[in-house]
């Protein structure tokens, strides 16, 4: 009995254990939603894991236990169910199972398969045309299940179709589905956007669904018409001659324009695909029969014109022109061009049938006469002279000399001194033709002198012309710039250059004047003492300082150029007079100081001859005073004086 007790006891612990188990698993599924959809092509992972349990058994399989069609990979709880890429036979409920133990769980996942991977497409059945019909065909390639598909195509904003695939498929395959709508272009459409837009419902709740669309702008055409020509200069030519043809064309989009030449036999042999066909050089053979023809995608619309090219007369050319100025010295070469001509002759000569003095080359269908150097005797009219077949054309060209070389040259008579007239010249060197010769004088901006010559050459020849002009300068003058014009005019011919200018600045110079000399301390000085004398003057340029000594013959000893003249311990012999001149260019301003050097007293001086005298009669005075009071206090006393008894005494 308690050995059946013990049984029975042990198997309730075991069932309460299985049953403790199961409530403690659980099994979670990602995505964690009952059904998912997985487009075509793309990869789905659906992810097991169970929780409660250590060590899990985990497997997958669908509800119809159809082959997976998928890679399984378990990490410890977890189990991945990996579809790459999903297709048709993946659309399945699939379940995962989980084992602990005893137990036993279970998960399911619906997936559902879909297909809308492209955008819509949009076709037209011909370019659109105005008011001609066109068909727009708005197709869904590759799409599943299309009985979940609407297509709606609008113009615009405004919608002209929407169409429902509601048909069930027989098969699962991805399909293409499409909607077309035909209508009549007008001028308003062109630049519309015409829009397809598909929508695939696949949710059976109410997540929106998938949208796709395509907008395509709406290039609305127009015939090519009012197709013109227009030709610059005529339509009826020279050979050489050229000719620009512009052709235009109106339609949409713009027409291409091509350019043909009509041959004999009818057919157009292509030229240019330029709305402007420009033909050089024409000769006879391009007469003609020319077509214009506008086209673009819906049509073409063509225009003719008739060119005709007449026969043309050789012509000669002579350079630089009729006419050139040629400066003494230089080189010019004559060129005889010929055209429309395949072997001309040339010749050169003067009208006077002169020398020609230069050289003459023949450079196929040019001739070239080269003077070098110009000289006076190439001064004529020349002519070319051209022979072509039976015909001969001359051409003439008129070379004039000139000589203008080099630059004006001022020159003063002087230094400009303020207040002092001076002489300006301007002189041009090796003129020619010194009768068209023209000069100004400038003083600053204002004019002061001009001339012309216009008297006869006698004979060609340079001469040097000149302008004078006799001014007082003032020192307001200073800085101001003078200027020579020299204008040289050969008629209407041009030349480089055709005037030339010099130009110099003013600087007029005033005269040393107020010209000073400080002497410190004095000019009257002892031996010995130092002295300083400073000289100033006034002047422009700023006068030069020049200290000189006068000589007892009256010439001047230069000492010093410096404004200071110092002494530092000055003798006897330095006295005299001293000149200080302040010298420029305009001229010199003198000035003297008398210096006095005086002799310094010594103890010899005492004993001068004056001052002994006065020595010895201060001595006797003052011997005699003394005397004469002596005796009389003596008298006083004895009550009598005698000067004879006064003297025997002394004795």
């Amino acid at each position: 009995m308690p050995k059946k007790m013990f049984v029975i006891f042990g198997v309730s612990n075991i069932l309460w254990m299985v049953f403790a188990v199961s409530q403690a698993i659980k099994v979670d599924m990602f995505p964690d939603e009952s059904k998912i959809f997985a487009q075509i092509g793309d990869s789905v992972s659906l992810t097991c894991r169970a929780t409660g349990c250590e060590s899990p058994s985990l497997s997958w399989r669908t509800q119809m236990d159809s082959p997976l069609n998928g890679k399984v990979r378990n990490e410890g709880t977890t189990s991945t169910l990996i579809m790459d890429p999903v297709s048709f036979e993946d659309e399945h409920q699939y379940l995962c199972t989980v084992i602990c133990g005893a137990a036993k769980l279970e998960k399911a996942i619906q997936v559902e398969i879909y297909s809308f991977s492209k955008d819509p497409e949009i076709h037209l059945s011909s370019p659109p045309e105005v008011g001609k019909p066109v068909t727009v065909t708005c197709s869904v390639p590759d799409v599943y299940p299309f009985e979940r598909l609407e297509i709606e195509l609008l113009k615009g904003n405004h919608p002209m179709k929407v169409q429902d695939f509601l048909e069930p498929s027989e098969k699962k395959a991805q399909e293409t589905k499409s909607l077309d709508v035909t209508f009549s272009p007008t001028d308003e459409d062109i630049g519309t956007a015409l829009v397809c837009q598909a929508t695939l419902h696949i949710y059976d709740d109410d997540s929106p669904p998938k949208v796709r669309k395509t907008t395509k702008e709406l290039e609305v055409y127009i015939s090519p018409k009012d197709t013109a020509i227009s030709v610059n200069p005529s339509t009826r030519l020279q050979e050489g001659d050229s000719v620009t043809m512009t052709c235009t064309s109106a339609g949409l989009p713009a027409p291409r324009i091509l350019w043909s030449k009509k041959l004999d036999n009818g057919n157009l042999q292509l030229l240019s695909e330029n709305a402007t066909l420009t033909l050089i050089s024409m000769r006879a053979e391009d007469s003609g029969i020319y077509v214009c023809e506008g086209n673009n995608p819906v049509g073409k619309d063509r225009k003719e014109v008739k060119l005709t090219v007449q026969e043309k007369m050789f012509t000669v050319e002579i350079s630089p022109g009729p006419q050139i100025a040629a400066q003494v010295g230089d080189s010019v070469v004559l060129t005889c061009d010929v055209r429309d001509c395949e072997s001309p002759s040339f010749s050169w000569r003067t009208q006077i049938d002169s020398p020609l003095n230069g050289k003459v080359r023949r450079e196929g269908s040019k001739s070239t006469l080269t003077l070098s150097p110009v000289s006076f005797e190439n001064e004529h009219f020349y002519l070319c002279t051209v022979i072509c077949g039976q015909k001969k054309l001359e051409k003439g060209i008129q070379v004039e000399l000139y000589s203008f070389p080099s630059d004006p040259e001022i020159e003063m008579s002087g230094p400009l001194v303020n207040g002092n007239p001076v002489t300006v010249s301007c002189k041009v060197p090796n003129v020619y033709p010194s009768d068209r010769l023209e000069i100004e004088l400038f003083k600053g901006e204002s004019i002061m002198m001009n001339k012309i010559f216009l008297e006869d050459v006698s004979k060609k020849a340079l001469e040097t012309k000149s302008l004078e002009m006799t001014f007082i300068p003032t020192v307001e003058d200073t800085g101001n710039v003078l200027v020579c014009l020299a204008q040289l005019p050969i008629d209407e011919m041009e030349f480089e250059p055709k005037q030339r200018q010099s130009t110099q600045i003013l600087y007029v110079n005033v005269a040393p004047r107020d010209t000073t000399i400080l002497v410190s301390p004095s000019s009257i000085l002892e031996e010995g003492s130092s002295v300083n004398m400073t000289c100033s003057s006034n002047g422009l340029p700023a006068p030069k300082i020049l200290w000189s000594r006068q000589l007892s013959n009256g010439d001047l000893q230069p000492i010093s150029e410096n404004a200071t003249l110092s002494f530092m311990s000055t003798k006897m012999e330095d006295s005299g007079i001293y000149v200080c001149e302040g010298i420029n260019q305009a001229g010199i301003s003198r000035k003297e100081v008398n210096l006095i050097i005086q002799g310094r007293e010594s103890n010899k001086d005492y004993f001068s001859p004056e001052f002994l005298v006065l020595y010895c009669a201060s001595a006797l005075i003052l011997t005699a005073i003394g005397m004469i009071i002596y005796f009389a206090r003596k008298a006083n006393m004895t009550g009598s004086y005698s000067l004879v008894e006064a003297q025997r005494t002394k004795v």
